[in-house]
């Protein structure tokens, strides 16, 4: 597996504007939200201060996102969310959200990690890698003699005389005969 990025440090200056350290850019908050979605990791922090400003940024990006009309936490969930603020339950709302976020991620790579596996759903059915290796003889068969333009074909061999053309007549007419069989 590839070795995950380093933190991508923004800095926060009085004016506000973020600085991306890495590129010596600024950058909005919709660049800090595409690099998190890219699976960067991100820490924002005040230039002044040094203060981690990261959580202040990524509840912001999330406000606006839930402005704007994409919507992902439900209000019923956010009336929780308020709630577990002003009670005794705050302290677990946040290893409750870690787990689930966990688990949801862990699901996602497992499907992946399936998926690449079976590239192809069919080749578990029983008889298929039988029926590949004909589906292969029967195009070899069809394709074998034939003159290619520019190039042959896999495992086709060049021809240039009326011997060669003989052949592929003859194997054509073998052929015609089994389809007429079948």
């Amino acid at each position: 597996m590839a070795e995950p990025a380093k933190t991508l440090l923004i800095k926060r200056y009085a004016s506000r504007r973020l600085y991306n350290t890495e590129t010596s850019d600024y950058v909005t908050l919709e660049d800090i939200a595409g690099f998190i979605r890219a699976g960067r990791e991100v820490q924002i922090i005040d230039l002044k201060s040094g203060d981690d400003l990261t959580r202040q940024y990524l509840l912001q990006i999330v406000a606006e996102h839930e402005s704007k009309g994409d919507t992902v936490l439900p209000t019923n969930v956010l009336t929780d969310l308020v709630r577990a603020y002003t009670t005794n339950i705050q302290s677990v709302v946040p290893q409750f959200l870690a787990a689930s976020f966990e688990m949801l991620r862990d699901g996602q790579s497992k499907v992946l990690e399936n998926m690449a596996v079976i590239p192809n759903p069919l080749s578990s059915m029983p008889g298929f890698d039988a029926m590949r290796k004909q589906q292969e003889a029967f195009m070899k068969t069809m394709m074998g003699g034939l003159p290619w333009t520019g190039s042959t074909a896999p495992g086709a061999e060049t021809s240039d005389g009326p011997e060669d053309i003989a052949e592929i007549k003859r194997q054509f007419a073998e052929l015609q005969k089994k389809l007429s069989k079948l």
